[in-house]
């Protein structure tokens, strides 16, 4: 049965291993990392950037995507074993795995170094800083924060860090991601369990199955709401383009559904995805289908971004909760690795 209540000791009670303190402490977190003393990584002449990464490390791919969709350079995300065909001199290849442990991350490491790519790798240790160190790969360890998941923020704020003299991004930008953050967690922490909590809400509504719509230049924080509303909450979750939907998708919702419909939407949306909002709300208004509407901040794109995946992942702590679920474990996903190992 879900609840529709929630207090500091239920979520202490349930959130066994205190996700949401480290939920709390992702402005600080963030701000840490980017003042980090790392050595800086600069190349030449790079025309292709690929992003090897799976889950969580995965986000950190589609949110830097987004980032460098500003600048003339093409970004391939890898999440899976296999490197495009276009890799070559003028690539660098940023290989993340928070453990240091992905099969996947690690297969695709080992690909790279047969090409003429630049590489350079991100984890908390394991396999991939023997790998990195044994090979002469550019690597630099971030600690890992309670879980992949939780681990987001610093992750993120190193790698923006280190790749600083890459990134179409100043610290001037990267300071107002911060602040936004900071300003978010006043409405959506543990410290703020009432009705104007944004997250706390969102997760009331969310009840088993959800649909999250997104412009184009969102998707990162869509894909990052979905994989958390599975991991955290434990629930299923699709995301849809809002352009695309209009040709397909939407047609589910002419029979009755469990699923609950979330609209991702930016405050600098263009005119014709402002357009689809309006008549995908339209619909669902003709067939008094409830859905709900979050908006990025105002700023540019690491904010809107960053202080989105931290409003919705916070939901899915609470979606969770609300639940009587634990955030924290995730069996399947040790069932699938430990397999995978034997083989």
């Amino acid at each position: 049965m879900v609840r529709k209540r929630m207090n500091l000791e239920e979520l202490e009670n349930i959130d066994s291993k205190k996700m949401f303190q480290v939920y709390d402490k992702w402005p600080e977190i963030a701000r840490d990392s980017f003042k980090e003393k790392f050595q800086k990584f600069d190349v030449k002449d790079i025309d292709h950037i690929v992003f090897a990464g799976m889950g969580g490390s995965g986000t950190l791919g589609d949110v830097i995507s987004a980032i460098l969709s500003k600048k003339d350079i093409h970004v391939t995300n890898v999440k899976g074993y296999l490197l495009p065909k276009t890799v070559d001199s003028k690539t660098l290849a940023i290989v993340t795995s928070v453990s240091g442990n992905t099969i996947e991350t690690l297969d695709v490491l080992k690909n790279v170094k047969k090409t003429p790519a630049k590489v350079i790798g991100f984890s908390a240790g394991g396999k991939m800083e023997n790998v990195c160190k044994k090979n002469n790969i550019y690597f630099q360890k971030i600690p890992m924060i309670h879980s992949p998941r939780a681990s987001f923020p610093n992750f993120l704020f190193s790698i923006l860090n280190v790749l600083e003299e890459i990134l179409p991004i100043n610290q001037n930008e990267v300071n107002e991601s911060i602040l936004a953050l900071e300003n978010t967690k006043k409405n959506i922490s543990s410290e703020n369990l009432n009705e104007q909590n944004k997250s706390l809400e969102l997760a009331k509504f969310i009840t088993e199955f959800a649909c999250i719509y997104h412009p184009a230049g969102l998707k990162s924080a869509a894909i990052r709401y979905k994989n958390s509303l599975q991991e955290n909450a434990k629930i299923h979750a699709l995301t849809e383009d809002v352009i695309e939907s209009c040709h397909n998708g939407i047609v589910a919702w002419g029979e009755s559904s469990n699923a609950k419909p979330i609209l991702i939407q930016g405050k600098n949306d263009h005119e014709k995805t402002i357009e689809r909002w309006q008549l995908l709300k339209e619909f669902f208004q003709t067939k008094n289908i409830e859905y709900r509407e979050v908006n990025s901040i105002e700023g540019g794109i690491l904010s809107k971004i960053s202080n989105l995946i931290y409003l919705l992942d916070y939901s899915t702590i609470y979606t969770s909760v609300l639940r009587n679920i634990d955030p924290s474990p995730v069996e399947p996903i040790d069932f699938i690795k430990k397999q995978l190992e034997r083989n």
